[in-house]
């Protein structure tokens, strides 16, 4: 990190920045376990990154699961095991693509949208909780905050650790 970075190495702004930035992603890495064991309380049969997924396809309309692994920064195989298990749940299904038919796309069943559906509702719910008494002005920061940090180009050395060894930048 440089001296720009950290707000002036050697400085007392330095010193406050860098300590800022050691709790964010101490307090990120205990946002991140809190939310995998959690998607097991709010569906057993539903991890985060089928969660995670299953989201982007709803939002996407469908895609090709070699769209899943590039936005996820995920290996092909990685997707291809998630989305097999997804499949098998009866959550996805391929459908061909139209323009060209030697492409497969993936897309929410019926049951996949409600399954979907039901942990958001219990997801929010969870949020709500945890967040009761906060002012309407905190919950706004923080959301903005989210918005902004998200919305950076993310680096690998601070991806998140997916099951199987696999980072994620989401």
């Amino acid at each position: 990190m440089t001296s720009e970075e950290s707000g002036g190495a050697g400085t007392a702004d330095g010193a406050t920045a860098e300590a800022a930035v050691e709790t964010i992603q101490r307090e990120m890495t205990v946002f991140a376990r809190r939310a995998r064991a959690s998607a097991g309380r709010l569906h057993p049969e539903l991890s985060l990154v089928s969660y995670t997924l299953l989201g982007h396809l709803e939002e996407a309309d469908g895609c090709r699961a070699t769209d899943l692994a590039a936005h996820y920064s995920l290996d092909k195989s990685t997707v291809s095991r998630q989305v097999s298990a997804l499949e098998r749940s009866g959550w996805i299904e391929r459908r061909t693509d139209p323009e060209d038919h030697r492409v497969q796309v993936l897309h929410l069943t019926e049951a996949g949208r409600e399954i979907l559906a039901q942990v958001t509702r219990s997801r929010r719910t969870a949020f709500r909780e945890r967040l009761t008494g906060w002012s309407a002005e905190d919950l706004a920061r923080f959301a903005s905050y989210l918005l902004r940090y998200n919305a950076t180009d993310p680096d690998p050395v601070t991806a998140v650790e997916m099951p199987g060894g696999r980072a994620s930048r989401d």
